[in-house]
């Protein structure tokens, strides 16, 4: 069920290894190699070529990667080849082993401290993660009778939540979902994103329309602001249903980019009226128009953020999302998951990076077979 949200999880970017992410399996092979070439380069060639010097870089190598008790094995092993005369690896006088010894002995140290950290770092990034999932938790891959697909990329490096934010609730009057950019990004706009998605969970359940919904969130925001000293909250959102009674679509616009309808090879940008932005307290007053859109089997639908729309390539030419969105092959348009993440790779070969929250949300309306006692012998 949750197979698109892991693979969504793996595609992410990872910090590198120098930004906190466990050492490359590579790092490790190093010190061994090195122990084991010098010493053959040192025993096959005259006395009068020394190599020895360099197992002094054994130790340190090998605490980039090992932890304290591999290291001192390390450290250890060329002391003894250095001091011992049978080996015959150089002539180090007794300040060289001393030296040596000290770097092994520190060597050492560096990698206990650096084995306490990575493990504190780990302990960390797990206990952050659970806390973004827990204010952004993935997609299922179906809703009631509509597919659905979700990507999200955090603008601020090593975040899973910044200022953008989706969300598919199935309810008494449908399946609806929600889009939303709230202003700011990053984990400072993380607060915001998780009231917005608490507030729409619960009208959900208890509005009978999406104009409703609209003006519970800007409720939301309205409240949160008055509460905060010096802070104007407010955001843009694409408010949808799916009607289960009708193959139709109901969309609510609160200054959100419209969304995209793919339909037999055409891309056609759905003309909804951006009504005010989320936090202006006017939801009541000037209530946001809603739209109603005919699907036809086949019909995909995508509902992005201005990180797609207002992505730039180096010559400052914005992302032609409708256009590169025509050149798609049948094959990726028809399943929601393959079509968010060929959207993404697209982007970044275009950009070669986005400086903001990147939100992509795709649908399909597919009815679901109802499986009772007479369904096996229609079948037949």
């Amino acid at each position: 069920m949750f197979r698109t949200a892991a693979a969504s999880r793996r595609d992410r970017v990872e910090p590198g290894w120098l930004r906190g992410a466990p050492p490359p399996h590579w790092v490790r092979w190093p010190p061994p190699v090195l122990l084991v070439v010098l010493c053959v380069i040192q025993l096959s060639t005259p006395e009068t070529v020394d190599l020895s010097f360099l197992l002094a870089a054994v130790p340190p190598l090998a605490a980039l990667s090992y932890g304290a008790s591999a290291t001192a094995l390390f450290g250890g092993t060329v002391i003894m080849l250095l001091s011992l005369p049978e080996f015959e690896l150089g002539r180090p006088g007794n300040s060289d082993l001393l030296t040596i010894t000290f770097v092994s002995l520190l060597s050492i140290v560096f990698a206990w401290v650096r084995g306490r950290r990575d493990a504190q770092l780990v302990t960390v990034r797990t206990v952050a993660e659970a806390a973004q999932f827990a204010v952004l938790p993935p997609l299922p891959e179906r809703v009631g009778p509509v597919r659905c697909a979700g990507l999200y990329r955090a603008a601020q490096r090593g975040t899973l939540v910044g200022g953008d934010l989706f969300d598919v609730r199935k309810g008494p009057c449908g399946v609806r979902a929600l889009v939303g950019d709230v202003q700011g990004h990053g984990l400072a706009a993380v607060g915001t994103v998780a009231a917005l998605l608490g507030a729409f969970r619960e009208a959900v359940l208890d509005q009978p329309d999406l104009e409703g919904v609209a003006a519970r969130l800007d409720r939301r925001l309205v409240i949160d602001s008055e509460q905060a000293e010096h802070t104007e909250l407010f955001a843009t959102a694409m408010l949808l249903e799916f009607r289960g009674d009708a193959p139709e679509l109901r969309l609510v616009s609160c200054g959100h980019p419209p969304p995209f309808l793919l339909r037999g090879g055409t891309v056609e940008e759905l003309a909804v009226a951006p009504g005010a932005p989320l936090g202006l307290g006017i939801a009541d007053i000037a209530t946001p128009d809603e739209v109603t859109v005919d699907l036809k089997p086949g019909d995909r639908l995508l509902v992005v953020t201005d990180g797609v729309t207002e992505a730039r390539d180096a010559s400052g030419a914005f992302y032609p999302l409708a256009e590169r969105l025509s050149l798609l092959p049948a094959d990726v348009l028809d399943d929601p998951a393959v079509l968010t993440s060929a959207i993404w790779r697209d982007l970044m070969r275009f950009c070669g990076g986005v400086g903001d929250d990147v939100a992509l949300l795709a649908f399909s309306l597919e009815p679901v077979l109802e499986q009772g006692p007479m369904a096996g012998l229609e079948q037949r």
